[in-house]
């Protein structure tokens, strides 16, 4: 193993002890400028070390919020917030320390998350909440029809109109307009809002949840946070698979603390962006980001090539028994079909300035780092959600071009063939839209794969040649699948 120079702690220490910033020797937290909300692993291996790395770093902490649970919040408070990030190459771990992260809250907590935002010293607000949580419509706007965001609103005009209540917002647009807000209220001034998930055009998808529900809730709220608001798109890319028991007992063994929320990721990381910062920023470019003026082609390159591959990883290589990206990648016939797809997403994206081949190149090793135990049930979830943005816009984009667009349609098809079996094994679908993905499942064969197919994209469902082409590859999924387990 291999321990970084930012590790401040020592492996020959005598005694374990509990992490926190006295037993670390760490410096004085950072005076919290940036508000982040979704404290999960990807946030602190990515933002966060964006943050730690700028060449300004030790001027913007974080004040991080959790989404549906207070566990990881309790947990890194426990710890002053500091974490371990172990860097996980083909060769060994690195160690570092991290520091970036300066107070963690549970996401219910919307008092605190409104003070924080209101505060004068407080810059910019990132957000890793998942797609699925910007509770959006096929055509991107809000889903008013959602219970959730109902109830927000309702919530919302009681506090705006002065009310009091026991009620408090529970989706992340709402709380983050509860605390934008007190921020117009307080006077403090412009702010940017970062979307840092997987989504195509994510500045956009902030801005239509976010100033979306402040204009059903209050038209001059909506008018406010439009003119003092500013929405950022990102694209974002880091490998980061969930944390064990083993790499708890590593970090003991090899940093000399006891450190109950260590991260795990790859040695690769990027970040793009694209947005104004009226309140300033760090200086991430120091620390390896790019600002663009125009960002779409950079997220449809990471969102098609990276996590398209990823979902039809996902999908086919677990119906095929494959448990890891690296144990998929492997097998020559789902690499094959990882090919097919990326040969169709490159057709659709420009030719300069992307470096596509490289990237293909690049992600093929980070694919293969088996290290990297990046599990396909994780990637799996919300896949509702995310084929929207990876399969259906390269399907669309190839039958409009008069091709066959089967890398595409393989992806959905392995999809509708992996919710098929679960709902034939009684297994919980993990997907926001459980309740309307078991609705379709419930009805005849055929139907169920075209309502399946709608609730991705009402347009792909109406095509005929879209679900002739995902109906033959569901069904081959599903010979294979009988054969295996006769």
């Amino acid at each position: 193993m291999t321990t970084s120079q930012e590790t401040e702690t020592s492996p020959a220490m005598t005694a374990v002890k509990p992490l926190n910033r006295s037993n670390a020797a760490a410096a004085p937290p950072a005076p919290v400028r940036i508000v982040h909300l979704g404290l999960g692993a990807f946030h602190r291996a990515h933002q966060a070390w964006y943050t730690q790395h700028a060449s300004d770093g030790a001027q913007w902490g974080i004040a991080a919020f959790t989404g549906r649970r207070p566990d990881a919040a309790t947990a890194l408070s426990a710890q002053d917030g500091l974490y371990t990030l172990i860097e996980r190459g083909g060769s060994g771990d690195k160690f570092e320390l991290m520091t970036s992260i300066v107070e963690a809250h549970d996401g219910a907590d919307v008092a605190a998350l409104s003070r924080l935002v209101a505060a004068q010293a407080t810059a910019l607000v990132t957000l890793t909440i998942t797609e699925a949580a910007y509770n959006l419509a096929a055509d991107g706007s809000l889903d008013l029809s959602n219970p959730a965001v109902q109830d927000d609103i309702d919530v919302l005009r009681t506090l705006t109109a002065g009310g009091q209540g026991d009620a408090a917002t529970v989706t992340a647009a709402g709380r983050l307009v509860q605390a934008l807000a007190a921020r117009r209220s307080a006077g403090t001034g412009p702010i940017a809002v970062v979307s840092c998930d997987n989504l195509a055009n994510n500045a956009i998808a902030a801005r239509a949840a976010i100033g979306g529900l402040a204009d059903v809730v209050d038209p001059g709220l909506g008018a406010w946070i439009a003119e003092n608001v500013s929405f950022v798109g990102t694209s974002i890319d880091r490998i980061t698979p969930r944390t064990t028991d083993a790499e708890i007992a590593l970090v003991a063994a090899e940093c000399g603390y006891v450190d109950s929320s260590p991260v795990v990721t790859e040695p690769f990381s990027d970040w793009v962006l694209s947005g104004d910062f009226p309140a300033g920023r760090p200086d991430w470019a120091s620390a390896g980001a790019v600002f663009v003026d125009e960002i779409e082609h950079f997220e449809n390159r990471k969102l098609w090539l990276l996590n398209g591959s990823h979902s039809l990883m996902a999908y086919a290589g677990q119906l095929k028994g494959h448990t890891t990206v690296a144990e998929a990648l492997a097998d020559p016939v789902c690499a094959a079909w990882i090919t097919e797809f990326w040969d169709e997403a490159q057709a659709n994206l420009p030719a300069e300035g992307l470096a596509i081949p490289a990237y293909r190149a690049a992600l093929l090793e980070r694919f293969g780092n088996a290290r990297i135990a990046h599990h396909l049930a994780q990637i799996a979830m919300d896949g509702s959600s995310k084929l929207r943005m990876r399969a259906v816009p390269v399907l669309k984009a190839e039958l409009a071009a008069g091709h066959s667009g089967t890398g595409a349609a393989r992806m959905i098809a392995a999809w509708v063939a992996f919710l098929r079996r679960a709902h034939q094994s009684a297994a919980t679908i993990a997907d926001s839209a459980a309740t309307e993905l078991v609705a379709a499942l419930k009805l005849d064969s055929g139907a169920d794969l075209v309502a399946l197919m709608a609730i991705l994209d009402a347009q792909l469902a109406g095509d005929a040649a879209a679900v002739a082409a995902v109906t033959v590859l569901a069904d081959g999924f599903a010979a294979e699948d009988g054969a295996a387990q006769g």
